[in-house]
C-alpha cells in the first residue's frame, strides 16, 4: 500500500512538472519570461520559486501577495457566524444546496469539516466562490495563482482531492488565467462534499445539539 502511495505521488510530481515546463515556455514565447525561470522547479503555475521553493519573493514584486489575504481559518463554533433560525436549520435536511445557499450552514457544515480534517474542501469552494466575483484581470491572475498554490500544489498541506482530468484541465486553464479557471474542481470538490460529508453531518451530534438548542424555548427573564 506504502509502495503504491509513493508510485501515485511521483506521477503526480511528473504531471505538475510537465504543467510548470508548458508555462514557462508559453511565457517565453509571449516574451514574458521570470528571471529566476532557470530554477523553476516548484509546481505553482507562475513558476516563479527557486528549486528551493522557499525562495522569498522579490521585493519589487509588481502585484503584492496582499490581493489576497488569508481570512481566517474558519469559525471556531456555530455562534460566531450568523445564527441560524429553527426554520434555516430545518431546511439543511433537505438538500446539500440548502447548507451551502446558507451563511450559517456553511459556517456549521464547515466547523463539522474541521472535525474530519477536510475542511480544506470549503476552503477551496469559498475562494472559488470569491474568485468568479472578480473582474479586474490582474487581481484574477494573482488569485488563480494564490488558489493554486493553497489548494492544488501536492506541496501544499490544503491540497483539495481532484482527479487527473480535473487537474488537466486546470493547469491547461493556468496558461490562460480567468475567474471560472476552476470551475471543473470546484464542482468535483462540490460534488465530495454533497456525497461524503453531508450526510454524516446531519447525522453527526453537532447537528443534533444545535437543532435541540434552536427547538428549546428562550429562558424566561
Amino acid at each position: 500500500m506504502g509502495s503504491e502511495r509513493v508510485e501515485m505521488r511521483k506521477k503526480q510530481m511528473q504531471v505538475h512538472r510537465e504543467a510548470a515546463a508548458s508555462v514557462l515556455q508559453a511565457r517565453h514565447r509571449m516574451g514574458n519570461t521570470p528571471t529566476n525561470a532557470s530554477n523553476a522547479c516548484c509546481f505553482c503555475w507562475c513558476c516563479c520559486c527557486s528549486c528551493s521553493c522557499l525562495t522569498v519573493r522579490s521585493e519589487d514584486e509588481t502585484i503584492q501577495r496582499s490581493t489576497f489575504e488569508h481570512r481566517p481559518e474558519g469559525t471556531t463554533n456555530c455562534e460566531e457566524s450568523p445564527n441560524p433560525t429553527l426554520e434555516d436549520a430545518r431546511s439543511w435536511t433537505v438538500s446539500f444546496e440548502k447548507v451551502m445557499k446558507s451563511a450559517a450552514g456553511r459556517s456549521c457544515f464547515r466547523q463539522f469539516l474541521r472535525t474530519e480534517f477536510s475542511e480544506e474542501n470549503m476552503m477551496f469552494w469559498l475562494a472559488c466562490e470569491e474568485l468568479k466575483k472578480e473582474t479586474n484581470k490582474t487581481v484574477v491572475e494573482e488569485k488563480v495563482r494564490q488558489i493554486y498554490e493553497d489548494f492544488i500544489s501536492i506541496l501544499s498541506p490544503k491540497e483539495v482531492s481532484l482527479d487527473s482530468r480535473v487537474r488537466d484541465v486546470i493547469n491547461r486553464n493556468m496558461l490562460e488565467p480567468t475567474s471560472h479557471t476552476f470551475d471543473d474542481a470546484q464542482q468535483q470538490i462540490y460534488t465530495l462534499m454533497q456525497r461524503d460529508s453531508y450526510p454524516r453531518f446531519i447525522n453527526s451530534s453537532a447537528y443534533t445539539d444545535l437543532m435541540k438548542g434552536l427547538e428549546e424555548p428562550p429562558p424566561e427573564p
